[in-house]
């Protein structure tokens, strides 16, 4: 297979003049951009990066940072990134864990790594004001290089992204050159991408989307439309101006994105195909979606950084909640809750652990420097995913949340996802979470949170749920209206700051309207 670096040669060959890269006024083709990673090899050589290093960037989406990860393909040096909201000491647990040589960084990150006990004493890339004793991104870029060829092959290491890190300290997953390859042929496959593709680059690039999105368009000669964080205003504005033809997002930005009062009169018909990975959306954000978009193609995308592709569904509406089948480089399975074997299979409808096979081209060989989170998920040449969920009669796959995130209530496993998706459809409801809150008789108790949309209250939800045909032990016995639903810094739900109690009360209820969606 080929190496990340003579990917991208080939790319410029086919489609030297294709345009590659577009943040704010910078517009490069694929011969211009490749251009600039020359010379970023070349400025590695000066700061004494060598192939094998690790180089920590904590950036948000600009060309410049798409720009560090390719040169690092090139290079062989593992891009490290992280998020730019990183604490000082988060910035010291990743450059002490990754062993990293080098860190990235930006004006939004800077005072988080001037505060890093590690930084300081590590060469230092700037994007924005160069530091002293460090070096200016531009001064790397502008300077005259040969051609860069690649320095590695494919079985090198290409990124190590970090797990999120929501029940304990955030797992290193490396992954070689041509694992990352295989995911981005799958996905411009199974996404069904053309020549010439335009995609919204919102997606972070310390998440597997964001890099995902960034290798595929390099693949069919299409454009990465730089958005540095999301921004609704700004995104209708890029899809656009920049006939963006396709969408690859959170259920939690897209939310945003049909929600806000500027969605209507924008043009969002250059959009042809959506996607969605992250987390599970609700039947009634499906519907909004297709009401309003009508794309050609809908993709549930179900997966992680350590697998790119467990299942896809290429038509999401027609089985609402579907996650589909298994993607053209892999295998799953759902065994039972506990298994000790692999072969320990859970019954059709029967909820289970969610597995996949290691030996596909697409996957992880285990985390970083750590052993007993590797003991724990990977098992018999399988990858224990820690979600739940279930295969139904026809064999397609539903995710139904997290082992963690079940919620057990007077003996019953229930699982929320069920839960918020027939409330999503009320169309009172802007977003809902479900998790148990403890409770001296039941043991834990089917709690939702509600934001509101209009002025419901927790009778009239109740009896929408009677009338919806959700099973009475499921139910949620309170419900609690607040002013915002926690999500991580990628749109992932937060159940354990609603656990934990971190949340704030609706103040004051919407005001009376109809409640038309």
């Amino acid at each position: 297979m080929l190496d990340l670096g003579l990917s991208f040669l080939a790319s410029v060959a086919r489609d030297p003049d294709a345009l590659a890269i577009i943040d704010g006024d910078i517009r490069l083709t694929y011969a211009q951009w490749y251009r600039r990673i020359c010379a970023l090899v070349l400025g590695f050589d000066a700061i004494g990066l060598k192939a094998g290093d690790h180089l920590v960037t904590a950036l948000q989406n600009r060309w410049e940072a798409a720009t560090l990860h390719w040169a690092c393909q090139f290079a062989g040096i593992v891009v490290t990134p992280v998020n730019w909201r990183s604490t000082a000491a988060e910035i010291d647990f990743f450059l002490t864990d990754a062993q990293a040589k080098a860190i990235a960084y930006e004006d939004v990150s800077a005072p988080a790594v001037t505060a890093s006990s590690l930084a300081p004493n590590m060469s230092r890339i700037a994007l924005d004001a160069a530091p002293p004793a460090g070096t200016a991104f531009s001064a790397l870029v502008a300077q005259s290089a040969p051609d860069a060829a690649p320095r590695v092959d494919a079985e090198a290491w290409s990124v190590m992204l970090y797990t999120s890190g929501t029940t304990a300290r955030p797992k290193g997953v490396p992954r070689r050159q041509r694992t990352e390859r295989a995911a981005a042929l799958a996905h411009v496959a199974q996404n069904l991408y053309a020549n010439g593709e335009r995609t919204l680059g919102v997606m972070p690039l310390y998440h597997t989307m964001g890099v995902r999105s960034l290798l595929a368009m390099s693949l069919v000669g299409g454009a990465f439309v730089c958005l540095r964080r999301f921004d609704v205003a700004l995104a209708l504005e890029l899809i656009a101006a920049e006939r963006v033809t396709n969408l690859y997002l959170v259920p939690t930005l897209y939310h945003d994105l049909v929600h806000n009062p500027l969605f209507a009169a924008s043009d969002v018909s250059s959009v042809k195909k959506l996607g969605f990975a992250g987390a599970p959306m609700t039947d009634g954000l499906l519907k909004e979606l297709q009401a309003a978009f009508k794309p050609e193609l809908f993709v549930n995308h179900y997966g992680s950084s350590e697998i790119y592709t467990f299942t896809i569904d290429q038509n999401a509406p027609k089985k609402p909640g579907s996650a589909g089948r298994a993607g053209i480089n892999q295998m799953v399975r759902v065994v039972k809750l506990g298994a000790r074997s692999v072969d320990d299979i859970a019954a059709a409808g029967e909820e289970g652990e969610i597995i996949a096979l290691l030996a596909g081209d697409e996957s992880f060989e285990g985390y970083w420097r750590r052993p007993e989170a590797d003991a724990k998920a990977l098992r018999e040449g399988w990858y224990f995913t820690g979600d739940t969920g279930f295969a139904d009669a026809d064999g397609d796959l539903f995710v139904t949340g997290r082992v963690d995130d079940m919620i057990i209530s007077g003996g019953e496993n229930i699982s929320p996802v069920e839960i918020e998706s027939c409330l999503s459809l009320h169309a009172g409801v802007s977003e809902v979470a479900v998790v148990g809150l403890p409770d001296e008789r039941w043991g834990r108790v089917v709690t939702a949170f509600i934001k509101r949309r209009a002025a419901i209250e927790a009778e009239e939800l109740d009896a929408f749920c009677r009338s919806s045909g959700l099973a009475g032990f499921k139910r949620p016995r309170r419900y609690i209206f607040v002013a915002e639903i926690p999500k991580s810094p990628v749109g992932k739900l937060l159940r354990r700051k609603l656990v934990a109690g971190e949340y704030v009360i609706e103040s004051t209820p919407p005001a009376q309207q109809g409640t038309a969606a």
